[in-house]
């Protein structure tokens, strides 16, 4: 038993190191639009589409034998919301507030090998989860208020070209509030969650 143990280890140490050895780490700028509706818990809320924008840098880490690895970013987002709000069946004029974060997305990356074109053209599809901190003014107005963190899934997918340039797109879910009414509005408590479409472009040395 002592001697599998050894050989076990051994064999880990092994496999480490070679992964380690052939790993591929990548850095570089990225950059893109977003394009922000708000999910309300509540009939009396319609949201609109509205675009923003993002930027900041990206690194990655593949394992190129198998076609896994992850990456992660640290972004500057800029977010738009336009969100009607219907009383009594009035609706009022709309109501946009522009929100700023730093978020910190981390997926799961797998690229799919393509023979012959591989080193052109590389698909590619991740997942994970994205971390924003609010960097603009938590208070909306006297009714409403950003929370300062809030949590969001990205699904998405991409290619790589020429190694170096990745264009990807991604589909946000948020799993938190990413702000709420301050009381409540006839008796009903009122939460809304960030969902987003993001296209970027990143260029990895």
């Amino acid at each position: 038993m002592k001697n599998f143990r050894r050989f076990l280890f051994s064999a880990v140490a092994i496999i480490a190191m070679s992964i380690s050895a052939t790993a591929q780490f990548s850095i570089g700028p990225r950059v893109g639009i977003n394009v922000n509706s708000m999910h309300f818990d509540s009939d009396l809320f319609k949201s609109e589409n509205r675009a923003g924008f993002t930027g900041g840098l990206q690194a990655e880490f593949m394992i190129p034998m198998v076609g896994f690895g992850f990456d992660a970013s640290v972004m500057y987002v800029h977010r738009v919301n336009n969100a009607t709000i219907d009383t009594n069946g009035t609706a009022t004029a709309p109501q946009i507030k522009d929100k700023d974060y730093i978020e910190i997305p981390v997926n799961l990356k797998y690229k799919i090998g393509l023979p012959v074109i591989g080193k052109i053209i590389t698909p590619y599809v991740f997942t994970g989860p994205s971390f924003a901190f609010l960097t603009s003014r938590k208070a909306i107005n006297e009714a409403w208020k950003n929370k300062s963190t809030s949590v969001a899934w990205n699904f998405g997918f991409g290619v790589q070209l020429l190694g170096h340039l990745q264009v990807g797109a991604s589909y946000g879910i948020g799993m938190t509030k990413a702000f709420e009414k301050i009381g409540a509005v006839e008796g009903v408590d009122i939460q809304g969650k960030n969902r987003y479409w993001t296209v970027t472009a990143a260029y990895l040395f």
